[in-house]
């Protein structure tokens, strides 16, 4: 059983995983938990995962970017509130670290792809 305790949008658990997010990521997740009420407790599924598997596992998580230091995954999030359809989440993990950014979230039927020049420019920074 792990112990978490929220602090400031950072959740810091027993094995060290820490969860940030880019601004832009927290409006996103905002509006799009008030169109489909499950989000939340389906995203708090898949941080559990996250803390097992980083990357994850299976055909729902794609590796977008990685590098020695950070890999860029593209997870399907199931969202009960869309019955099988799916919420598409964008995160960094820092390997040194042990540490994700969530930096994109959006509905696959509202946008077709990743934003690009987002990914790029938290690749800059």
């Amino acid at each position: 059983m792990s112990m978490c305790f929220t602090v400031r949008r950072r959740h810091l658990c027993e094995n060290m995983n820490h969860f940030d997010s880019l601004p832009e990521f927290e409006r996103e997740f905002k509006r799009l938990s008030k169109r489909y009420h499950s989000l939340r407790q389906d995203f708090n599924d898949l941080e559990d995962v996250l803390r097992v598997l980083p990357t994850g596992s299976g055909k729902n998580f794609t590796i977008i970017y990685h590098s020695e230091k950070v890999k860029l995954v593209k997870v399907r999030l199931a969202c009960k509130s869309l019955r099988g359809r799916s919420i598409r989440v964008i995160y960094a993990y820092h390997n040194d670290a042990a540490a994700f950014v969530y930096i994109e979230m959006y509905f696959k039927g509202d946008k077709t792809n990743e934003n690009r020049e987002r990914i790029k420019n938290y690749l800059k920074g």
